[in-house]
C-alpha cells in the first residue's frame, strides 16, 4: 500500500526547496503572479476568485518564512514503500506509483529551475504513437504554472493547471491579442465575452484548446531540427540569458510548425476557435521570429481561407529551422574553441541583434 501522505509530504518539500533556491530568476511582478497561481491551487480555489490583498500577503509571509528554513537545503530522496528514489528517477518513481492511479513529475524548467509535482491520473491514452497521460487533481506542485510537458518519452496534459493557465493567458491578454482572443470566443459559441461569461464558460474553452497543448508536446518529441539531447545541452551551457530564452522560443516554434505539431493539427481539423486562441496567446520572442503569422492570421479572419495559414506556417517552419541550425552551428563550433563565452556573443549578434533591429 502506498503511503500518500508521505509522498505527498516528501513531493511538496521539494518543491519548497526549488522554490527557495529559484525564487530570485522571476522579476517582482512574474513572482507575485506566480505566487498568486500556488496559493489558489493550494487553497483550492477556482481561477477566478481573488481573495482580499491583506489575507494573499499574509499567506506569501509565512511562504517566504518556509523557504528561508530552506535555501540551504538539498533535494531529498522519495522514500516510496521501503525503498529511496532519486527525486529526479521519475521512470523509477513512476513504476511504482502509477498502479495506485498517481503521476509524478520531475525535471528543469526554464533558467534550468527544478520542477516537481505530483497528481492522480485520469486517463491514459495515444496520440500519434505518444503515450498521453490526461492528469487530474494536483498533490504537490511548484511556483510553475505548466500546463502540459514532455517526460520519459511521453507527453503529460496537466489539466488543473492548465485551465489556470488558461484563464491567466485570457486574463492579462496584451492588447495586441484582443482581436484574435474575440474571434476565438465567437467561434466557442460565447456571444458575451465578459468576466463572468468567460467564468461559465471556462470548460468550453478549455476543451477547445485541450487537445492544442497535447500536440505541441507531440510536435517537440517528433522534432528532428533541433534534437532533444542537443538542444538540452544548449540549454544547460545558457542558462538564464538571452541564449536560452532564443533556444525555447525556436525549439517551441519547431514543434508548432512541424507537420506533428499545433499548427498542422489546427489546420487538419480546420479548429477556428484553436487557431484564434493561439494567435492570441502568440508573444514574446516566438513573433518577433515569425511576424507572418499576425498578418495572416487577420486576412484568414476576414476570408476564413485556410491556405493562409498553410503558407505562413511553412514559411514559420523554414525560420526557425534556420535559427535552429545557426544556433547548433555556432554551439558546436564553441564547444571545438573551448569557449562558450564567445558562442554566446557569436548567436546574440547573428540572431538576437536582427531580431531587435527588425523592431
Amino acid at each position: 500500500m502506498l503511503d500518500l501522505d508521505l509522498i505527498t509530504t516528501q513531493v511538496r518539500k521539494n518543491c519548497d526547496i526549488s522554490d527557495a533556491h529559484h525564487a530570485g530568476l522571476f522579476s517582482i511582478c512574474g513572482l507575485a503572479l506566480r505566487l498568486r497561481d500556488l496559493y489558489k491551487w493550494e487553497k483550492k480555489l477556482p481561477p477566478w476568485v481573488e481573495k482580499d490583498s491583506s489575507e494573499i500577503l499574509d499567506w506569501i509571509d509565512d511562504r517566504e518564512q518556509r523557504w528561508e528554513k530552506l535555501i540551504d537545503g538539498d533535494y531529498e530522496p522519495l522514500s516510496i514503500s521501503g525503498h529511496k528514489y532519486d527525486p529526479f528517477d521519475t521512470a523509477g518513481i513512476n513504476a511504482v506509483l502509477e498502479a495506485g492511479g498517481l503521476f509524478y513529475g520531475a525535471g528543469y524548467a526554464r533558467g534550468l529551475k527544478p520542477t516537481f509535482f505530483l497528481t492522480r491520473i485520469d486517463e491514459k491514452k495515444r496520440v500519434n504513437g505518444h503515450k498521453v497521460y490526461i492528469l487530474g487533481r494536483e498533490l504537490a506542485r511548484d511556483l510553475l504554472t505548466l500546463p502540459a510537458l514532455t517526460q520519459d518519452s511521453c507527453v503529460l496534459l496537466r489539466q488543473e493547471a492548465a485551465r489556470l493557465f488558461l484563464w491567466d493567458s485570457m486574463f492579462y491578454i496584451k492588447k495586441s491579442g484582443r482581436q484574435a482572443l474575440a474571434f476565438a470566443l465567437k467561434n466557442c459559441g460565447l456571444k458575451d465575452q465578459d468576466t463572468g461569461s468567460l467564468r461559465r464558460n471556462l470548460a468550453k474553452i478549455f476543451a477547445a484548446q485541450k487537445k492544442t497543448y497535447i500536440y505541441h508536446e507531440v510536435g517537440e518529441l517528433r522534432d528532428t531540427v533541433f534534437g532533444r539531447d542537443l538542444w538540452r545541452e544548449v540549454i544547460a551551457a545558457f542558462p538564464n540569458t538571452p541564449v536560452e530564452l532564443l533556444a525555447r522560443a525556436v525549439k517551441d516554434l519547431l514543434a508548432d510548425t512541424n507537420e506533428h505539431g499545433t499548427l498542422n493539427y489546427i489546420i487538419r481539423e480546420r479548429k477556428q476557435a484553436a487557431l484564434g486562441f493561439y494567435v492570441a496567446f502568440f508573444d514574446g520572442l516566438a513573433i518577433e521570429i515569425f511576424p507572418e503569422l499576425r498578418a495572416s492570421f487577420e486576412e484568414f479572419a476576414r476570408t476564413l481561407n485556410w491556405q493562409v495559414i498553410e503558407k505562413a506556417v511553412a514559411v514559420g517552419y523554414n525560420t526557425a529551422k534556420h535559427q535552429a541550425e545557426t544556433i547548433v552551428g555556432i554551439f558546436k563550433e564553441g564547444k571545438e574553441k573551448n569557449d562558450m563565452k564567445w558562442a554566446q556573443c557569436e548567436i546574440e549578434k547573428r540572431l538576437l541583434c536582427k531580431i531587435v533591429a527588425r523592431k
